[in-house]
């Protein structure tokens, strides 16, 4: 008898118990429609954040002496990495080797940076079949770029070991380094492009300052 007196007692619990559980349910899915909002926005935010990568990385007007100055500056700054690979293994002044080192940690981002502009602007990387290629005539290697090394100075330099290296590494780099900020400073002067114009900045005071270093050493060796 006991059993029949709380069995509507149990009932109710139990209606109460699945009434509970159902609202949870409901709760749980409203929850999960928030969740997948959250989630599609964090989609649409992520795809905002990351257009900003095929940006142009030269914005701005630009005009034939930025290209000029792109085209001919990548060969150019090639050239010194070439020169500073050379110096692994041959120079044996720490400050040779310093000031290698710090050509190519600086030169070849630079090269990259140029070949980027170039690819934006829709301009060939190379400057051979353009006209108004020559910045200067006392390049040694035929190329109108001043201070470019000739193919005889590069096979002496790679030749050399120790110290007649050092001496030779200075001496190339300081003339190599003179062509690198006339071609600088004929950007400064005649190109329009900002980020190109602040690269040429740049090349001007960092490549002063190496030349400089250069001729301390030479002095003491």
């Amino acid at each position: 008898m006991a059993f029949s007196k709380n069995t509507p007692r149990l009932r109710r619990r139990i209606a109460l118990v699945s009434t509970v559980a159902a609202a949870g349910l409901v709760l749980a899915a409203c929850g999960n429609d928030d969740d997948m909002d959250g989630m599609d926005h964090g989609s649409k935010s992520s795809t905002k954040a990351s257009a900003p990568a095929g940006a142009n990385p030269a914005p701005g007007a630009f005009n034939d002496a930025d290209v000029m100055f792109a085209q001919t500056m990548i060969p150019h700054h090639e050239q010194a990495l070439e020169m500073s690979e050379l110096a692994e293994g041959r120079a044996a002044d720490p400050e040779v080797k310093k000031l290698a080192a710090q050509i190519a940690q600086a030169q070849d981002p630079e090269i990259k940076k140029m070949q980027s502009w170039l690819k934006a602007w829709g301009k060939p990387a190379s400057a051979d079949s353009m006209p108004g290629m020559d910045h200067g005539s006392d390049s040694s290697d035929g190329s109108g770029m001043s201070g470019m090394m000739s193919e005889k100075d590069m096979k002496d330099l790679a030749a050399a070991k120790g110290t007649a290296f050092d001496k030779k590494f200075a001496q190339l780099m300081i003339d190599h380094h003179k062509g690198a900020v006339t071609m600088a400073e004929d950007e400064q002067k005649n190109g329009k492009n900002a980020t190109a114009k602040k690269l040429a900045d740049d090349v001007v005071k960092t490549q002063t300052t190496e030349i400089n270093e250069f001729n301390k050493i030479l002095g003491r060796l």
